[in-house]
């Protein structure tokens, strides 16, 4: 199956979705930021994702508790490899390094990159 892109405010909506778990639109509004947008905003949205295969219902009384079917590490997956793609031509050396240059990673981070690195070595 492959995984569609979404927009930001797909995004945001199943990031609440993938905490929850399980719940109903009230609960998806009740956990955005405020600015809160509309119950009807967001039952549109969450709709928008059901039909792009990222969530599923079922019925509970006159409500729908909705459920993720894409879990986060698959769209993690999905979205890494799509800047990987585009923005580095496939090289994970080129995004180290531009995460290098950029000042993005502390020293911490790249002691823990190379504790990862020791052990695929050692497989």
């Amino acid at each position: 199956m492959e995984i569609k892109d979404l927009t930001k405010a797909e995004e945001q909506i199943m990031q609440i979705v993938w905490q929850i778990k399980k719940g109903f639109v009230k609960e998806v509004v009740d956990l955005l930021p405020e600015p809160k947008p509309a119950y009807n905003t967001v039952s549109t949205i969450i709709r928008i994702l059901e039909t792009k295969g990222f969530i599923a219902h079922e019925p509970a009384g006159k409500a729908h508790l909705y459920y993720p079917i894409i879990s986060l590490e698959d769209y993690k997956r999905h979205a890494t490899d799509k800047l990987l793609g585009n923005y580095f031509g496939n090289s994970v050396e080129s995004m180290f390094s531009f995460f290098v240059k950029e000042e993005k990673l502390d020293v911490k981070d790249v002691d823990d990159i190379l504790k990862m690195i020791n052990e695929l070595k050692k497989k």
